[in-house]
């Protein structure tokens, strides 16, 4: 069985023993199958705001000139949270995405990170070969997935 299933059962058990308190000439079967429908909605409305917040983190934007870096080597539990405290130390992070492999949902270990051009050029000096939760990091400017198949052509 999977977790979110489990979890839905059991919220949908002390639903339904809730309602048959609440309600008592209400059958058990109708009030264990309400349960379940509340703990269904509940539970999928919930993963869908973790999910849409898990990537991209972004608050304030920066309206001036930006440029996106490439961070590797990232520890595979880190949080985007942590990522935007560790390179706002540098200037104003607009968003942070951390690379999820599309079959597992687990972190890839790299990501990428948009923020201010000036506080861009003091992370890559700072925190390239920077040791972060035991990892050594690897922060490089970003490039644009028109210029790496441009250079793939050449190589060919």
């Amino acid at each position: 069985m999977q977790k979110p299933f489990l979890i839905v059962l059991i919220i949908a058990i002390f639903g339904a023993v809730a309602i048959h308190f609440v309600a008592p000439e209400l059958n058990a079967a109708v009030a264990f199958f309400t349960g379940a429908i509340i703990a269904s909605v509940i539970f999928s409305l919930k993963g869908q705001s973790t999910e849409a917040g898990d990537n991209v983190t972004s608050v304030e934007q920066y309206t001036g000139p930006t440029m996106t870096l490439y961070v590797g080597n990232l520890p595979y539990r880190v949080h985007e949270g942590e990522v935007k405290e560790l390179f706002g130390k540098y200037g104003p992070v607009n968003s942070v995405r951390l690379v999820r492999d599309r079959k597992t949902g687990r972190r890839k270990g790299f990501g990428f990170i948009e923020m201010s051009e000036a506080g861009a050029q003091k992370a890559m000096s700072k925190l390239n070969e920077f040791d972060f939760q035991e990892r050594t990091l690897k922060v490089r400017e970003a490039k644009s997935q028109d210029s790496e198949k441009s250079e793939r052509k050449e190589e060919a």
